[in-house]
């Protein structure tokens, strides 16, 4: 790291060019990766996804989202009566969208009363359209004026409803990323004055601006070889914002901790890459190592979030160990300006928080494990689906009102997820019957036929939007698979939440030892230790239990979702949501591990001590961490505007798990750990560090440290290194 840092520094200009370069053309490449985005969430190999594609290929619609037209007659009147009419209604509708292949299951075209509301006045028809090509509005631009014109027209009333309309919210715009990403810039740089309280606030900022569109520009290239979700927009921005600014300050504090030594400029640069700039570059690995679990499921749109997901950090610590050294030993002194900060002494206050930690170690862990206990103990409701409950979704607004009429009348709630279950035309009539003697199914109709394929339209009582009432599907299947003579595809909402489980969850425990096992065997070459990595694993499993238990405390259960956020308890967990916050958390939150142990083992190698490798490792990057933490917390509080249900959970998660693990981990339990192992922390076997090429570290005895040595004589125990 020294060399790499003084042939940085020898070659400044070269290496700033470079950037700039990069920096133009990843301005340029943000306008044409509008278009690039993909809306595919689809499970290739898996049973429903199989009969996704069958309906697709088929029928050329698909349950993506799935429509419902509703048409009431006037008081005193009947559908029955007005048959005609109301098919007419209908059609009209259907017939305002040009260029569009729909697929229309009716009253008219089953005959089956199970259209028809309780009073005789209202029905409904299933309408289904090829896959959207593009985020927000579809085909109800077009298809709800049309219906409500020809309603209008015979004296009728109309409505259109879906679960995706319903989960919409109401009429709500897309945020801008640029905005949200511009909001969270300015918490940062906040952070940042206080900080340095120097113009040197503004270099990170720039680290960051450069970090985030060279990443945009290799996500460009990237969609020419894959899909990438729109997902990833918000997370190169604002996950890209936090880690490149997160890096850039530790390495620029420890930078500025050299020079008020009394190091040269060029001496002080050195210095912080080779102890700052090690556990950048430790950290940014862990990240990306922690979004394999991403790479390894078998979800094209979790694959480009982990793909895209690891450049993030990656193009971060490029940019933090090459530009950002190069920029300090050109501009850096000049722009410390004007330094009324100072980084010669460790912070007082976090000092004396690590010498009362050390002292009362017990207390301090038992305290940090009873909070994350409290935290933990919802988990255990944790329930996976769409995300959205039936009373999260609008509860007000056209789309409720339509659906409303419809419960009023009878119909159950169910119809806004249909299954659709694609048999052989001749079984069609028999896996009709076996499916509407299912349990849980108030309808079942055979929907359309082409060929020798047919499309059984199956309508739940209830919605199936989590883990508990999507069971019905595998009922479903049972019944149907024994009344007819071939293959049976089953597609819809609940059939793709059976799928996740299948493809993601099934797995996912080992997916998880696989990523810990790797973070352990790069965190003991980074520490030289065999305890503090076990611990740092450990540790950050806790730390992210309690995030999630702390997500469905609050978004599924409802305990403040609706105060700070008006959204009813969501009854789900969206089921791409925990595996991607599992991937970025546990990286990113490791990260805080590595600056803090770091600087431990930096410590006791050069002391011996562990108390004083704790209270001088806490003492210098408290205040780093916590900075670090809060700016992390902007960017992620940015995600949490966005219109979406989603995006909100997934922005308060990743800014709840960032805080736990900034106080009550890394802050309390970290150092109460480590002063309550002592000496066996810093152990790493001669054959271990041989086969990892790296420096042992031998048990060393216990060392009686006099009182006058401590930082605070009389404060601490003696011996307990």
């Amino acid at each position: 790291m020294e060399r790499f840092a003084r042939l940085v520094m020898h070659h400044r200009r070269i290496v700033s060019a470079i950037w700039l370069t990069l920096f133009i053309g990843g301005m340029v490449s943000v306008s044409p990766l509008g278009d690039r985005w993909s809306l595919d969430f689809s499970l290739p190999g898996q049973p429903g996804d199989n009969a996704e594609q069958q309906l697709i290929d088929t029928y050329g619609v698909s349950t993506f989202d799935s429509y419902l037209a509703v048409v009431t007659v006037p008081q005193g009147e009947t559908v029955e009566g007005n048959r005609a009419a109301v098919a007419g209604v209908i059609s009209a509708g259907v017939a305002a969208v040009p260029d569009v292949q729909l697929r229309v299951v009716d009253y008219a075209s089953t005959n089956d009363p199970g259209f028809v509301t309780d009073d005789g006045r209202t029905t409904y028809a299933l309408i289904q359209a090829p896959v959207p090509v593009t985020f927000g509005p579809y085909i109800e631009t077009q298809l709800d004026p049309a219906l409500t014109e020809a309603a209008r027209a015979a004296g009728f009333e109309s409505g259109l409803t879906s679960y995706g309309l319903l989960s919409a919210g109401g009429d709500q715009e897309s945020s801008s990323v640029l905005i949200e990403t511009l909001i969270a810039a300015a918490g940062a740089l906040l952070v940042l004055l206080f900080v340095y309280a120097s113009f040197l606030a503004l270099l990170p900022l720039l680290i960051a601006g450069v970090s985030i569109l060279v990443t945009f520009m290799l996500v460009l290239g990237l969609t020419t070889f894959t899909d990438v979700s729109i997902i990833v927009m918000f997370l190169v921005a604002l996950i890209g914002l936090g880690v490149a600014i997160d890096y850039s300050l530790i390495l620029v504090s420890r930078w500025r901790e050299e020079r008020a030594h009394g190091r040269s400029n060029e001496e002080a640069v050195v210095v912080a890459m080779k102890t700052a700039g090690h556990a950048v570059m430790a950290s940014g690995v862990t990240v990306a190592i922690s979004l394999l679990a991403l790479l390894i499921l078998p979800v094209p749109a979790l694959r480009s979030m982990g793909v895209a997901g690891m450049l993030i950090p990656l193009v971060s610590v490029a940019v933090v160990l090459t530009l950002l050294p190069a920029l300090l030993s050109s501009v850096g002194p000049r722009i410390d300006y004007p330094r009324i900060r100072k980084e010669g002494a460790a912070s007082r206050g976090w000092s004396a928080w690590a010498r009362l930690i050390v002292r009362h170690r017990v207390i301090a862990t038992a305290t940090a494990l009873m909070v994350l206990g409290l935290l933990i103990a919802p988990v255990f409701s944790l329930k996976i689906g769409p995300g959205s409950s039936l009373e999260s979704l609008a509860q007000n607004g056209p789309r409720f009102d339509t659906l409303q009429t419809l419960t009023d009348g009878g119909v159950g709630a169910g119809i806004i997820t249909p299954i659709e279950v694609l048999v052989p035309a001749s079984d069609a009539t028999a896996a009709a019957q076996a499916a509407r003697s299912v349990d849980g199914v108030q309808l079942a109709v055979v929907g359309t036929t082409s060929g020798d394929s047919a499309v059984i339209d199956v309508f739940p009582s209830q919605p199936t939007l989590d883990s508990d009432t999507s069971t019905v599907v595998s009922d479903i299947r049972a019944a149907v698979e024994s009344a007819v003579s071939d293959q049976v595809g089953i597609t819809g909402l609940g059939p793709t939440i059976v799928d996740y489980f299948s493809a993601v969850y099934d797995n996912f425990p080992y997916v998880l030892a696989m990523i810990a096992l790797i973070t352990f065997v790069l965190l003991i070459r980074t520490f030289r230790s065999v305890l503090l990595p076990l611990k740092a694993v450990l540790v950050n499993l806790l730390s992210l239990a309690a995030v999630f238990g702390s997500v469905v405390f609050f978004w599924q259960l409802g305990h403040g979702s609706d105060v700070l956020f008006d959204v009813a308890p969501t009854g789900a967990i969206n089921f791409w949501l925990p595996v991607v916050i599992f991937a970025f958390l546990f990286g990113l939150s490791m990260d805080y591990e590595v600056f803090i142990l770091t600087r431990m083992r930096e410590e006791y190698d050069r002391t011996g001590d562990t108390s004083m490798a704790v209270i001088t490792g806490i003492g210098r990057t408290g205040r780093l961490v916590t900075s670090a933490a809060l700016i992390l917390f902007f960017s992620f509080s940015a995600i949490a505007t966005s219109p979406g249900t989603d995006t909100k959970v997934l922005g308060t998660a990743l800014g709840v798990g960032i805080l736990i693990d900034a106080t009550i981990v890394r802050a309390l339990l970290v150092p109460a750990l480590v002063s309550l192992f002592g000496r066996w922390n810093w152990w790493l076997p001669g054959w271990l560090a041989r086969a990892l090429f790296v420096e042992p570290s031998p048990l060393h005895p216990v060392r009686i440290v006099p009182p006058e040595a401590l930082p605070n004589p009389g404060k601490l125990p003696v011996g307990v290194n």
